[in-house]
């Protein structure tokens, strides 16, 4: 399987027999700075690597969404935050809460900070789903200065997300 999707990168077989180690750190790190033969390459190097090398990296990660770890981390990440929280109560085995999650963080994301996201799972948490009465999943409350100031429950479109956090934003 690692020779059929070598080969799709144009990187020959024989030059990866004494690549593959043990270490997947030192893999990436050796392939990486293999010659990229692909002319669309040298557009996407880093600055500060050779324009004949391939790269790879990774998406930035999306510091204004957190996973909630317990209720000492809801009280400080939450109920202390100076700035609105987007509360996202779900579960693993819920399918709604599997579409609802990525477009509430892609909502939340385009506001760049001013709004933070709290993901709680209902089955690891359920003292919190049972303090702030959550009866269905996914429920999404609006939390300013601690207090609820808005919640929904359910499934709702981009539009209809952005209209609930420009509530909670407010002018």
């Amino acid at each position: 399987m690692a020779q059929n999707l070598f080969r799709s990168l144009s990187i020959p077989v024989k030059r990866l027999k004494p690549v593959l180690h043990p270490r997947p750190s030192l893999l990436l790190y050796r392939v990486s700075t293999l010659p990229c033969r692909k002319p669309w390459c040298t557009s996407f190097a880093s600055p500060l690597m050779p324009s004949q090398t391939r790269t790879f990296s990774t998406t930035q990660v999306c510091w204004h969404t957190f996973n909630i770890q317990d209720e000492n981390d809801f009280q400080d990440r939450v109920l202390k935050s100076q700035k609105p929280v987007v509360i996202d109560f779900h579960a693993q085995w819920c399918g709604p809460c599997k579409i609802l999650g990525p477009r509430l963080e892609k909502v939340v994301s385009k506001h760049e900070g001013k709004i933070l996201m709290a993901k709680v799972d209902i089955d690891d948490h359920t003292d919190l789903a049972l303090e702030y009465e959550v009866s269905a999943v996914p429920t999404v409350l609006a939390m300013k200065n601690g207090d609820v100031v808005d919640k929904f429950v359910g499934i709702k479109d981009e539009d209809q997300l952005e209209a609930f956090l420009k509530k909670l934003i407010g002018p």
